[in-house]
């Protein structure tokens, strides 16, 4: 992980230099931007190197939903058979170059950035020991300046859960932090939602049990657990974390019009999405069938009524 401590910090630290130079050391709002943009900035560095990824990521995603009336048709065919049946699938994936793991390879590459930025914003305290403030390629005057850095007048390393002595080491009063910590979870909560939703929706609800299952986890149960992992995490890693939603939120906006899903996706939870049907004539159903004849209704003759 110490690879990863000091790629994070390489970045934080080129974009921090980039914006203090073009604003200063001058704070608005008692905020100082040039650490707060650092931050943001950090985060468009790896959606940016990531991008490519995520294509690859939707294009085996809407190549798996394809496939999913032939891998239905396998394992009707091979029921008994599970052997034949994983070789058949491994086959099929191969042959149309679908790949079920894709799904997952963005996540799983974030979560060591996000790990990692963690660490580092945890590390920037203002009690650190000298020769622990020069850690990951860091010098003693930009980890007292981040370790002081505020966002309208919060430090960014301060937490909505941090007690009243880390609080007076960072100089700051307990109202502004958890005031300014709470609307950014606020926010890290709802558009962590709606990205998932957006997917969800566009994309379709699975109709297989536990597909469904995972993707309501995904639109509650996600959201849920950061109201309480919120509490614990410094306002720098909220500030990471709401631009990755916001970018995700454009980000899945482009693919889905690139990308478009089925058409057999489905609208809601097990229900299919609505389709066209033809309208019933006056005799006859919407098939052209003829209408069955009305309750106490006499019976007519059809071919005298022809002969007439």
């Amino acid at each position: 992980m110490s690879m990863i401590y000091h790629a994070i910090s390489e970045i934080l630290l080129f974009w921090h230099a980039a914006w203090q130079r073009l604003l200063g050391d001058a704070s608005a709002l008692g905020t100082d931007w040039s650490w707060v943009l650092g931050i943001v900035f950090l985060v468009l560095t790896v959606r940016i190197i990531l991008f490519p990824v995520f294509v690859k990521q939707i294009r085996s995603q809407r190549a798996m939903q394809a496939l999913q009336p032939r891998l239905a048709e396998l394992q009707a065919r091979h029921r008994d058979d599970r052997e034949t049946l994983q070789k058949e699938m491994v086959e099929l994936y191969r042959v149309e170059k679908a790949n079920p793991l894709m799904g997952c390879l963005p996540m799983l590459v974030q979560i060591p950035v996000f790990l990692g930025l963690l660490h580092v914003l945890r590390h920037l305290k203002p009690t650190m020991p000298e020769h622990l403030k020069t850690l990951y390629g860091w010098s003693v005057t930009q980890f007292d300046s981040a370790s002081s850095a505020t966002l309208f007048g919060a430090p960014i390393a301060g937490s909505f859960g941090s007690s009243g002595q880390e609080l007076a080491l960072l100089g700051a009063g307990g109202a502004t932090v958890r005031i300014v910590a709470a609307v950014l979870i606020a926010t890290m909560i709802a558009t962590t939602y709606l990205s998932s939703r957006q997917l969800i929706l566009r994309s379709g609800w699975a109709t297989d049990p536990r597909q469904r299952l995972v993707q309501r986890l995904m639109l509650y149960g996600i959201p849920a657990s950061l109201l309480v992992s919120g509490l614990i995490f410094p306002i720098g890693v909220i500030i990471y974390w709401v631009t990755t939603n916001l970018f995700s939120l454009g980000q899945q906006t482009w693919m889905l019009r690139r990308y478009p899903p089925p058409a057999t996706a489905t609208t809601g939870p097990g229900t299919p999405a609505s389709t066209p049907t033809a309208a019933p004539t006056r005799d006859g159903d919407a098939a052209g069938r003829p209408a069955a004849p009305k309750v106490g209704a006499k019976p007519t003759n059809r071919r005298r009524r022809r002969a007439t």
